[in-house]
């Protein structure tokens, strides 16, 4: 792909200095993340809720169990569809096709019968794995020698989009779901997928070549122009590997977001509030959602000044999902503040961690442009150091429950100040290593290798998963503390590993910083 080619795709616009077609991708995986965080911030409390409420009764160990195998199987199947993308279907229609295959299975899990629940999680599986590693690897295809300095900032911004879609995901999903009804919760994350998906569909030509399937030419043409040293290659995909590792000590603590930490919400934290507490969580929670859905209208309004007359299907589309999104949000915030007392939906702890990556995301951008840029070992290295405190504020909030208690009143301070740290790590760590990718991975390689990337994803997902459903057991054994401080120490331990292996790392990498 020329890059000349890359540039005239985005028609000459550009957004916060960007291609308006980022903002087209940003838009999209914000749809899909809506959908995935909405029904996951639901799964294990609707799978441990009792059936009088709606729920199927499982016990703790049992739906934390399921929930390591979905999540595991989501993160999984990436490497197949990025291998499907770049030899046969192209990036473009992968990530249309495993889109529709979501919404279909969230219509599934909608219909609140056994087999079309089990339907609907193979389905959001399945669909996930085209729609992943392919639109991750779009965003890499946008930015070519003209434009390479803002790959990294392109990353952070698509990295917002994925956080403003889990944040809205699990504050009206996991709201709806908890407050009225479950199926309601599961079918409005299918909604979104739908929109989103179509959204796509109809604005796919601002991409140009961008993104479609690989022929013979194109193949032999991306060879021919990938003039980079075969030992080279093998160094930086290395290199990748290196980093995919060490994911797998980042997602297996911070996943506990899910399921254990959920749980830890749920049962063990003091979440009433009345009198003025009350009304001071209502105005943070008002402040939270509106400031973060006016400025992604502001995006809107920008991307549809760039391609309103191209794209007015599209933007129609989003316009459609916006006007849902805010009458959602007016109605959510109008009930809460008509209640005289306020319990904070367990649920709602989960947004933590998007509200503070969309507001942190431009520091971090900014830090690393300007103060402080390490190489990307030291900035992983820092994330998972980062992780590790975050489970210690946790570790020592839970110090005071007695040995197997079922449920506590421990302060809710605890559990922001660990979200908040997690954030800052999460920002060290993935956006980075997306970035990463796609400047060490060759071209013909990059849906692979974001595979590998998720692929570690999956086996972090699958191992917390295990390791969250034995909650019950080693605080009853030993203590809430102690399970806690397994999270602690395996992050942080990983993080100094990396670090150290720096000098090595950047060898490997041949240039690339």
């Amino acid at each position: 792909m020329s890059t000349n080619n890359q540039v005239k795709t985005t028609g000459g616009h550009t957004i916060l200095g960007h291609p308006n077609s980022l903002f087209v991708l940003f838009f999209t995986e914000m749809w899909e993340r809506f959908s995935y965080y909405g029904m996951r911030a639901l799964l294990v409390l609707f799978l441990i809720s009792e059936t009088a409420k709606g729920g199927w009764g499982w016990s703790r160990a049992d739906a934390t169990s399921l929930y390591a195998w979905y999540t595991m199987l989501v993160y999984f199947t990436p490497i197949l569809g990025g291998y499907l993308a770049d030899r046969y279907l192209g990036t473009r229609r992968a990530v249309l096709l495993g889109g529709f295959i979501i919404a279909a299975g969230h219509i599934s899990l909608f219909l609140e019968t056994i087999p079309s629940f089990y339907l609907g999680l193979g389905l959001v599986i399945a669909g996930t794995g085209l729609f992943k590693p392919n639109i991750s690897a779009i965003v890499g295809q946008l930015y070519g020698k003209d434009n390479e300095g803002g790959r990294d900032g392109g990353y952070t911004l698509f990295y917002m989009g994925v956080n403003a879609g889990a944040f809205f995901g699990i504050s009206l999903c996991g709201y709806i779901g908890e407050k009225v009804s479950w199926n309601l919760g599961f079918g409005l994350a299918g909604v979104f997928m739908i929109l989103g998906a179509l959204q796509f569909f109809f604005s796919q030509k601002v991409f140009g070549d961008i993104g479609t399937a690989p022929t013979k030419e194109k193949t032999a043409a991306a060879h021919a122009a990938d003039d980079t040293p075969a030992h080279v290659v093998a160094d930086r995909l290395k290199a990748v590997f290196v980093f995919a590792f060490f994911t797998i000590f980042f997602w297996f603590a911070f996943e506990q977001a899910g399921g254990s930490m959920t749980i830890f919400a749920a049962d063990y934290t003091d979440r009433t509030l009345v009198g003025t507490s009350g009304l001071v969580f209502k105005i943070v929670n008002t402040l939270m959602t509106v400031i973060p859905a006016a400025v992604l209208t502001w995006l809107l309004f920008q991307l549809h000044r760039a391609t309103g007359k191209s794209q007015w299907l599209g933007n129609l589309l989003l316009v459609l999902a916006f006007a849902l999104i805010w009458g959602l949000v007016i109605w959510m915030l109008g009930r809460e503040f008509a209640m005289d007392q306020s319990e904070v939906p367990a649920t709602w702890f989960g947004v933590l961690n998007s509200f503070f990556i969309v507001i942190l995301a431009p520091a971090f951008s900014k830090l690393w442009e300007k103060h402080w840029n390490p190489s990307g070992p030291v900035k992983f290295g820092v994330g998972l150091v980062l992780l590790g405190l975050g489970f210690a504020a946790l570790a020592f909030g839970a110090a005071g429950i007695p040995s197997g208690a079922k449920t506590a009143q421990v302060s809710m301070l605890f559990l922001c100040l660990a979200y908040l740290l997690h954030t800052m790590g999460e920002l060290c760590v993935s956006p980075v290593g997306l970035s990463y990718i796609s400047k060490l991975a060759p071209a013909r390689l990059l849906g692979l290798m974001f595979g590998v990337w998720f692929l570690n994803s999956a086996i972090a997902n699958f191992i917390g998963g295990k390791t969250g459903a034995y909650i019950d057991y080693i605080s009853a054994t030993y203590s809430m503390s102690t399970f806690f401080l397994i999270f602690t120490l395996i992050p942080m331990g990983a993080g100094v590993v990396l670090m150290l292996l720096t000098p090595w790392m950047k060898k490997k990498m041949h240039g690339v910083h």
